[in-house]
């Protein structure tokens, strides 16, 4: 009886270890290559374009280059927000560069657009649909702060995506008071930032009243 007893308890645990084995593993999103890279378009020499306005040059992006950030700028707002946090344009290398937090799908998605234009990819922290809402949290929160005499001046997401950069006068003071608000853990850049001005017009100058007579 009791080795009957034994020999049904090894083959249950057989079953377990059995069924275990079958089961299908968790999904999880590959994750793209760290630390940066760049296209195959990067391998060729890439002249700057120029433009001539009111007798000026200046820098111009390459249209085939524009064409190709328009295409990475669309496709990662829409289909990888997870990962996209931004790019801009180095004219005088005729190259883009693009922040993203690291996933294969979307280094896919860049090198499938990219045509044969020079586009260097590099590491960000935080995506811009994360660093979007945490800027808007923050702007929603501007009369509290001001109640409390922190006078916020600007906000703005990093195209790099390493945070929301925050502009005040008074740093230190915003950064303990939003940190024990929002956590320490919240994506926020303290920055000085002095009171915006706004632009004045110059007088109009008046005609000088000629004389009568």
């Amino acid at each position: 009886m009791r080795h009957d007893r034994v020999r049904a308890g090894l083959l249950l645990l057989a079953a377990v270890l059995v069924t275990s084995a079958c089961a299908e593993p968790p999904q999880v999103p590959p994750v793209g290559l760290t630390g940066g890279w760049s296209t195959a378009g990067c391998e060729f020499s890439q002249p700057p374009v120029t433009t001539t306005v009111g007798g000026h040059t200046m820098p111009a992006t390459p249209p085939a280059l524009d064409a190709a950030m328009s295409r990475i700028d669309r496709g990662g707002r829409a289909d990888y927000p997870a990962s996209y946090a931004g790019l801009e344009v180095d004219q005088q290398q005729a190259r883009a560069l693009v922040y993203r937090v690291p996933s294969a799908e979307f280094d896919d998605f860049i090198r499938l657009n990219a045509d044969n234009t020079c586009i260097v990819v590099r590491d960000s922290l935080h995506a811009l649909r994360e660093l979007t809402r945490w800027h808007d949290r923050v702007a929603a929160d501007l009369g509290m702060w001001s109640a409390k005499g922190i006078r916020i001046v600007t906000i703005s997401a990093r195209h790099d995506g390493f945070g929301v950069e925050v502009g005040t006068q008074d740093v230190e003071r915003a950064r303990t008071d939003l940190q024990a608000y929002y956590g320490a853990a919240a994506p926020l850049i303290f920055i000085e930032q002095g009171p915006v001005r706004p632009m004045t017009q110059p007088s109009p100058v008046m005609p000088e009243p000629k004389p009568v007579g």
